[in-house]
């Protein structure tokens, strides 16, 4: 029994000793932990703030189309799809196509394409390409919509039976 208090004193005497010869490092290790914890945290609420203005634009914007200001309302759902909110960029894209905000189809294709590009997961990718491959459809690009949706159709079988019912429909 004395010897395992024994034992434990000297590791704390060993502990401790190694803490006064390398004061320095130790206080400079615990200042960067306090300084990367510190940055993480005020990373996190500058997202947060972000993701918030995002959101006010957003609302606002759709105010502005209820308004009839579509003008207006148009360039702050650009502003939104620029932003690259994987959230509010999706939502700012499919409310331009469903009001017809934009006539120039090429700047409708430049905003799939940043959406696109963001860090969203394979569902949304998924129903995004088929939002593509339907406005495509709509715009008279028929053999790029219908490729679009076979190879969608190729990568995920369990959508089969929803893109044959597209195809069927514009056929």
């Amino acid at each position: 029994m004395e010897q395992n208090q024994e034992n434990r004193s000297n590791n704390l005497d060993k502990i401790i000793s190694l803490i006064k010869d390398n004061k320095k490092k130790f206080y400079l290790i615990i200042v960067l932990i306090i300084i990367i914890i510190f940055s993480i945290f005020i990373y996190y609420l500058y997202e947060q703030r972000k993701n918030i203005s995002i959101a006010e634009r957003y609302i606002q914007a759709g105010l502005l189309l209820s308004s009839e200001d579509r003008d207006q309302s148009k360039k702050v759902f650009e502003d939104i799809i620029k932003s690259k909110n994987s959230f509010y960029s999706i939502l700012s894209l499919n409310t331009i196509i469903e009001k017809n905000l934009e006539t120039d189809e090429n700047k409708v294709l430049n905003y799939f394409q940043i959406v696109e590009n963001l860090n969203i997961n394979s569902q949304q990718k998924d129903l995004l390409t088929i939002k593509k491959a339907l406005f495509l459809i709509k715009i008279g690009k028929n053999d790029l919509g219908k490729k679009l949706l076979k190879e969608l159709s190729e990568r995920k079988k369990d959508l089969n039976f929803m893109i044959d019912d597209i195809l069927i429909r514009q056929n």
